[in-house]
């Protein structure tokens, strides 16, 4: 598992260290309290990614273009 914090993870990270809980998970090869743990950081994990997701979501949807169809800036998302 990475050192890094869950919290400060960007996607590619959270998801990449969410596939290894997955795959040692599925496993079975590991202890009963390591797998609640591997669980615990797995929904951690699922969650960052999804926050994640859910920014670059509303940055894509912010974006506004002008009649060329070329962006020309961003709007709140409260704006949409």
């Amino acid at each position: 598992m990475s050192d890094t914090p869950i919290e400060e993870m960007n996607f590619e990270t959270a998801m990449a260290e969410l596939e290894k809980v997955l795959g040692q998970l599925e496993r079975g090869d590991v202890a009963l309290d390591e797998s609640i743990t591997l669980y615990e950081r797995g929904a951690a994990l699922k969650a960052r990614c999804e926050a994640k997701l859910k920014e670059a979501e509303e940055k894509v949807a912010a974006i506004t273009l002008d009649g060329d169809g070329k962006p020309v800036g961003t709007k709140a998302v409260e704006d949409l």
